[in-house]
Formats: C-alpha cells, sequence, structure tokens
C-alpha cells in the first residue's frame, strides 16, 4: 500500500491494518524543499552476497601493503538476512526527553519534526 498528502491519523490507521495483516506499507509527502517516507514492511527478509577476504601471510609479500588483507573477488558467500520494520505508529511516539535519545537527536534529520 502506497500513501500520499494523508493526514497522519489516517496514515497510522493505515499502517496497523497493513501491519496486521502482512501487507507492505508506503507513504511519503513533500512540502517544497522538505519531505518524508517511511517504509513498514514487516519482516523483510533478503540474501545478500559478500566476497571474501582472504589474508595474505607476511612472508610471501614485503612492503607497506602487507597487513591490508585482499579480497578475492572470485570468492563469493550468500548471507539470509532479517530485517523487522517498526510501524508508524511507534516511530512518532519517541520520547526525546531522556538521555539515551540526545545522541539520536544529532543524527535525526528535522524533516522528521516537520511530521510531527
Amino acid at each position: 500500500v502506497c500513501l500520499t498528502c494523508c493526514s497522519r491519523d489516517v496514515m497510522v490507521k493505515i499502517d496497523q491494518i497493513c501491519h496486521k495483516n502482512s501487507v507492505k506499507f508506503f507513504t511519503g509527502d513533500v512540502f517544497g524543499y522538505h519531505g518524508y517516507m517511511f517504509a513498514d514492511l514487516g519482516e523483510h527478509e533478503f540474501v545478500e552476497e559478500k566476497t571474501k577476504v582472504a589474508k595474505v601471510s607476511p612472508s610471501v609479500e614485503d612492503g607497506p601493503d602487507t597487513k591490508k588483507a585482499k579480497l578475492d573477488l572470485s570468492e563469493t558467500t550468500v548471507v539470509k538476512k532479517r530485517v523487522v520494520f517498526c510501524q508508524l505508529k511507534e516511530a512518532l511516539a519517541i520520547d526525546w526527553s531522556g538521555e539515551k535519545v540526545k545522541a539520536t537527536l544529532k543524527r535525526t534529520t528535522p524533516d522528521y519534526f516537520l511530521l510531527q
């Protein structure tokens, strides 16, 4: 489900319905130069391909690059990952008065507060 130009209450209600029924939910809007996008994908599983890192022994090579790990581009492994997304209601209900949140506040874009 994709929403745009909706009130906060409508977005929260539709996200709760989507989350309950395992339906992916996207919402967003633009206000001049500012905008936001939110995605609730519920439980999202995916695979990621990682390149293996081969360590070179110091006796084989000499020089300043000896200690650096070398990437072996021919060998890759596939890693299965799982991410659990939060609901819009939870994302909007953060208590910004706590001590733990001060570090997060510095990394939070001011556009988040426009949505509030």
